[in-house]
This record gives C-alpha cells, sequence and structure tokens, in this order.
C-alpha cells in the first residue's frame, strides 16, 4: 500500500518474450469475481495478434458472485474479502498452485485520462536511452494529483524539435525532445480499499489495470487497434470504455451505471423480487420489439410467497418499454464521452461491446443507431482452454488481465521496489529500449 503515497498503483515487469511464465488474474466486478490463472508460453505471432509474444492456456478458474462491491468499489471489505478468497480458491484448486500475487482489473473510482507533453534538452546531439527516459520522467511528474491514483503512463509518440510523430527517436539528432503521454487515474481512496481488498486475501498486487484496457486486450484484433476502436465494457455496475488509435490506448473513461440498474428498473416496473428481475432479463430481455412481442407473455413471480397471491403475467412489448429507456440513457451518455475523445477524429473506427450487460438481445442493433458506428460484440480471442461458460463477453476483463504482462513494457514507472510475480529481463534502461523496439 506504500506505492500509493506516490500517487501510483504497482507495475509489473513484464514478461520476457522468450520465457514460459504462470499469471493469475482477478476481476473483481460489481455481480461477479473471477479468477484466471494460466500458463503464457512463448509463440509466434498469429496473423490478428501480432503483438501477442506468447500464447495463453488457462490452468485454473474461479467465479463466484460478488459480494460487499457496488459500482466497482469496494463498500463492505469483509464481504469483498470473501467473494475474492472464494474465487480464489476454485482457481488454485484447479490449477494445483499457490498464488502469491495476482493482476487486478479495476472499474470503479471516476476512471479518467489526462495527456500531457513534456520536453527535454539534447543539445544537438544524438538521442541516447538516457534522454528518452528523462523525457518519459518530466511527462510522468506532472500526472501527481491529491486524490488520484495512477493506473497507467503510457507513452504515444515522440517529437523532435519542430517534427512530431516520431516513432523511434533513438540515435536522431535534435536540439530538444519531446514526448506525448497518455495517463489514466482514479479515485486514492478506491483503488486503496481494491488492493486492501486483495491483500487481506494474502495475495500482492502485481499489477492494477483499467477494466476496458484489458476488454480490449482480449477482444480486439490488431488491425482494429491500428485503424481505430472503442471498447465499451457495460459490467453491472458501470459501463466503462477505452479508445484505441493507432494500436495504442488512446482515452479512457466511465460512469456508474450498468445492468443493474437495468434490473432495479424492472424489478420496480414488474413489481418483483430482485432475483426474479434480473433472471427475467437473462432469459427474455431485449431491446428491439417484434411483431408478435404483445401476444408473447412471460410469467412474473408474485413478491410475497403465499399462495393466495397469483402471479402475474406480462408481454415481451412490455419489458422492452421498461429495458429500453434505461439502455438509450447509456448508450447516449457513451455517444458524448465519445464525442469529446479521440475517437471522433477516428472515422473508420468501430465500436466493440464487451461486460454481461452488453449481452442483452439487440443491444449491438441499438448501440449501432445511437452512436452512428459499426457495432459487434467482442469474445476473447487467443486464450485456449477456456470452458464454455467463459467464452463470451462477460469474460473478457478477466480474459485480458492474462495477455496484459505482454503489454506491460508499453508502461512507463519509475525504479522502484516491487514484488513480482513472473521473472523478466533487464533494468529499467533495457525496458524502455525493449519499448521502443517492440511497440514502434
Amino acid at each position: 500500500m506504500k506505492v500509493l503515497h506516490f500517487g501510483l498503483t504497482p507495475k509489473m515487469k513484464p514478461v520476457a518474450p522468450t520465457r514460459a511464465a504462470v499469471v493469475a488474474a482477478l476481476d473483481i466486478g460489481t455481480s461477479k469475481v473471477v479468477c484466471l490463472i494460466a500458463r503464457l508460453e512463448p509463440a509466434p505471432p498469429q496473423d490478428v495478434l501480432r503483438r501477442r509474444s506468447h500464447g495463453v492456456r488457462l490452468l485454473g478458474f474461479g467465479h463466484t458472485a460478488a459480494r460487499g462491491i457496488k459500482a466497482g468499489m469496494v463498500v463492505d471489505l469483509a464481504a469483498a474479502e470473501s467473494s475474492v478468497r472464494q474465487a480464489i480458491d476454485i482457481a488454485e484448486t484447479m490449477a494445483d498452485v499457490h498464488l502469491e500475487s495476482v493482476v487486478v482489473s479495476f472499474s470503479g473510482g471516476r476512471i479518467g485520462s489526462e495527456l500531457f507533453k513534456a520536453g527535454v534538452d539534447v543539445s544537438g546531439r544524438s538521442v541516447s536511452d538516457g534522454d528518452i527516459a528523462r523525457v518519459l520522467a518530466a511527462a510522468s511528474r506532472q500526472s501527481v494529483r491529491d486524490g488520484r491514483a495512477v493506473l497507467h503512463s503510457l507513452p504515444t509518440g515522440f517529437a523532435l524539435d519542430a517534427a512530431a510523430g516520431i516513432r523511434n527517436p533513438r540515435a536522431m539528432v535534435g536540439r530538444r525532445l519531446g514526448v506525448d503521454m497518455h495517463m489514466v487515474t482514479a479515485e486514492v481512496a478506491a483503488v486503496r480499499n481494491l488492493m486492501l481488498t486483495v491483500e487481506r486475501s494474502h495475495l500482492g498486487v502485481e499489477a492494477m489495470v483499467a477494466s476496458p484496457y484489458t476488454a480490449g486486450l482480449a477482444v480486439l484484433a490488431d488491425d482494429e487497434a491500428d485503424l481505430g476502436a472503442a471498447v465499451i465494457d457495460m459490467g453491472a455496475g458501470t459501463t466503462t470504455f477505452a479508445v484505441f488509435s493507432g494500436g495504442y490506448f488512446a482515452h479512457s473513461g466511465g460512469f456508474a451505471l450498468g445492468g443493474s440498474h437495468v434490473t432495479m428498473d424492472l424489478a420496480r416496473g414488474l413489481n418483483a423480487r430482485i432475483a426474479d428481475a434480473e433472471r427475467i432479463k437473462t432469459f427474455y430481455g431485449t431491446v428491439l420489439t417484434g411483431g408478435s412481442d404483445d401476444r408473447d407473455v412471460i410469467t412474473v413471480p408474485p413478491i410475497e410467497d403465499e399462495d393466495r397471491e397469483p402471479p402475474q403475467f406480462v408481454s415481451r412489448e412490455s419489458l422492452v418499454r421498461i429495458i429500453r429507456p434505461r439502455v438509450e440513457e447509456i448508450l447516449e451518455m457513451l455517444r458524448d464521452r465519445l464525442a469529446n475523445s479521440p475517437f471522433a477524429a477516428e472515422p473508420r473506427g468501430r465500436v466493440v461491446l464487451t461486460g454481461g450487460a452488453s449481452q442483452l438481445v439487440g443491444l449491438s442493433e441499438l448501440a449501432a443507431r445511437v452512436l452512428g458506428r459499426p457495432v459487434r460484440v467482442g469474445r476473447p480471442l487467443g486464450v485456449a482452454g477456456m470452458p464454455e461458460a467463459a467464452k463470451g463477453p462477460a469474460f473478457a476483463v478477466a480474459a485480458g488481465l492474462l495477455v496484459y504482462p505482454q503489454a506491460a513494457h508499453l508502461e512507463h514507472f519509475e525504479p522502484r521496489r516491487t514484488r513480482q510475480l513472473m521473472t523478466g529481463t533487464g533494468g529499467y534502461m533495457a525496458k524502455v529500449g525493449r519499448w521502443i523496439r517492440d511497440s514502434f
């Protein structure tokens, strides 16, 4: 927890491209906690996943209902800890391993992006690794804010004198070296309490990753990230998004509305129990109307478990009238936020939906109308051994956490002592050099 005194979440050592490693992912959401354990094996790049250096094979899978979490934040520490312990225990038993640390997702705490520019003098000589390290550190120092914790610090391009858009400035000659840096931050209190939940389960936090970013790592093909894409993770308590441009994570945001709000609307509108409303949403929920919807009748159990109170019957059309306004509200909020992000300048960019709430029937069609973009539902790519129940969009964040170690070298952070799950190569300067080689 001391790392948060500097406003920084833990950063993990990247997995070495030529070595195997075991990684553990912990996705703590509003409605479920998922723990995945996988082995990363060096593998040649695939056609659509050229940036991945490793294949991912699942060893253990644990999944349980979340308790003590609201809108992605801990509201009951003991209950949240119990859910985390249960999911971890199931995964450890299945994989026959004992975990020491995990990569954790984060979706609450008002996630937001800031862009910073920084420059350092190089006095007309060739740009060295040391110069690159200095300019990255100068940009990172600007991100320190009271009450905010840095989740990600990602360089997105360099400038040398008047020439911008430089991908690799090493050995080039100039007088001043500049960098553009994308910072993702969240509320310190929310980050601290989620870390505390994991640490009380006797595990270290290897890294904390914004949920929409890790969802994008799982579901996007390289071409989609190059052409521009927005990944929208629609969870139970939050809706978060990540914009990818030119192959890089360029923007992020979110708000505290999600699938649980649709469930609550149904419970109130149907005068039903929350559990029954969730079941009805799961099996019959849709945002599109059809010709026979007024004739399709659904049984709603009474709130009271008394024989004298008969069940009520509602049409599917009635469900649409309750569900659709809330979903449209969420999509309109997304549309406004995406319009103020770099995604607005990506005319060929598409939208990819992930998260449990994205499974509503007809959602991709409605989203395409509201957002004015091609929309598809994203499912995890390139993860072997996933059970059938975990191959859908609801598990994209958890799957992306298994991919994240291959992208950890993109992060900039100041050298410091942290517990490491995996063995990497080289020191800080080597990481900077490999970031330039691998990214550009």
